[in-house]
Parts: structure tokens; sequence; C-alpha cells
């Protein structure tokens, strides 16, 4: 799957997700943004999860609008707290995010989330879930 067809299927994917949304239509950032900030406990940390500033996470709260980038970022962040949170407690969920990743090659998954790399991540999603069910 090339980097383009792999960031749509992201998308589809965050946009559906339904298991955090009661709706099953593409869901708001401002949604997204409500959602995370309580999966990290502030907006400021999640702005920080993001490198963006609190403003910004507070105006897209607002509807306020989104750049494509960012709205990929909070996509694949939705996506892979979403995945996380069916095998971990939040604050367990949040040091994964934050911590070196060996199937990442030694580095963090939020900064593969800051840069935008799908495959590698969903990648090392897949292999931390086969290592929690072996």
């Amino acid at each position: 799957m090339g980097h383009k067809d792999a960031r749509k299927e992201l998308t589809r994917r965050a946009q559906r997700f339904s298991l955090r949304y009661n709706q099953s239509m593409p869901v708001e950032p401002a949604l997204k943004v409500e959602a995370l900030s309580r999966d990290f406990r502030s907006q400021r940390r999640l702005a920080d999860a993001l490198g963006v500033s609190p403003a910004q996470v507070s105006r897209w709260k607002r509807g306020q609008g989104i750049d494509p980038d960012n709205a990929e970022r909070l996509d694949l962040l939705e996506l892979v707290m979403s995945a996380l949170l069916r095998l971990y407690e939040p604050s367990t969920a949040e040091k994964w995010l934050f911590g070196l990743n060996p199937f990442l090659r030694q580095r963090r998954p939020i900064d593969v989330i800051r840069q935008g790399r799908v495959e590698e991540l969903l990648a090392a999603i897949r292999q931390e879930q086969a290592g929690s069910f072996a």
C-alpha cells in the first residue's frame, strides 16, 4: 500500500470509528479534540502531544478549522489512542506513545504520529496487539 493510499485508509478508519462516538458518519475534529483531551487529561497535554500550541487546540475544539497536516495528525492520534485504549488504561497508553518503541526502531510513537508515518505506526500497533495477546 502506497503512502497516499495508507493515508486515505487511515482517514477513512479514523472518521468512521464508531466505538468512541455515537455516529457512523465522519467525526468532526472538535469531537476528536474533546475525546483526546479527556484521554490526555487536558487540552494542554493534547497540544504537547501534537506539537502545537494550546490555543490551536482550543480553536479546533470551537470548530474554527484545522489545516490538512494537523487534521491528519489528529486523525492518526485518535486512531492510535482508540486502539491502545482497548489494550491499556489511559496512563499506560500515554506512556506507550511517549516511550521508545522497539517496533519503531527505538523511536517514540508520538514522533512517528507527528511525522505522519502511518504505515510504520499501524505496524507497531499490530505488533503490540499481537504481543499483548500472546
